[in-house]
C-alpha cells in the first residue's frame, strides 16, 4: 500500500470569518475545524464540476438546440434506409406482435 501524502492549503481570513465558519462547524456537529473545511471544499467543488459538465447551459446552447426539434433537417440517405429496414421488420414479423398484442 501507498504513503498517505497529506497537501496543505494556508488560507488568511478575518476574525469573524473564522467565527462564523466555527460555528457553522459546531452546528454541523463535525469532529475539528479542519475536517469541516475540507468537507464543504470538496462539496463546492464536485457542485462546480456537475454544473460545468451539464449541457445546454448558455442560452445560445438552448436556441441551436430547439431550433433542431423545431426545424429538423431532411432526412439523409441513411435515415430513410433504417426506416426502410424497420418497415421490413415490422412487417416481417406481423404474426408475432399480433400474437404478442392478444396475449396482453
Amino acid at each position: 500500500m501507498g504513503t498517505l501524502i497529506n497537501d496543505r492549503i494556508d488560507v488568511r481570513i478575518s476574525k469573524e470569518q473564522k467565527d462564523l465558519i466555527k460555528f457553522a462547524c459546531d452546528l454541523s456537529g463535525f469532529k475539528n475545524l479542519t475536517e469541516f473545511v475540507v468537507f464543504c471544499i470538496n462539496k463546492e467543488a464536485n457542485n462546480i464540476i456537475i454544473e460545468n459538465s451539464k449541457i445546454l447551459k448558455s442560452i445560445e446552447d438552448k436556441k441551436v438546440f430547439l431550433n433542431a426539434l423545431l426545424n429538423p433537417p431532411p432526412p439523409n440517405s441513411k435515415l430513410k434506409k433504417a426506416q426502410s429496414n424497420y418497415l421490413k421488420y415490422l412487417k416481417e414479423n406481423e404474426f408475432e406482435n399480433n400474437s404478442i398484442r392478444k396475449k396482453v
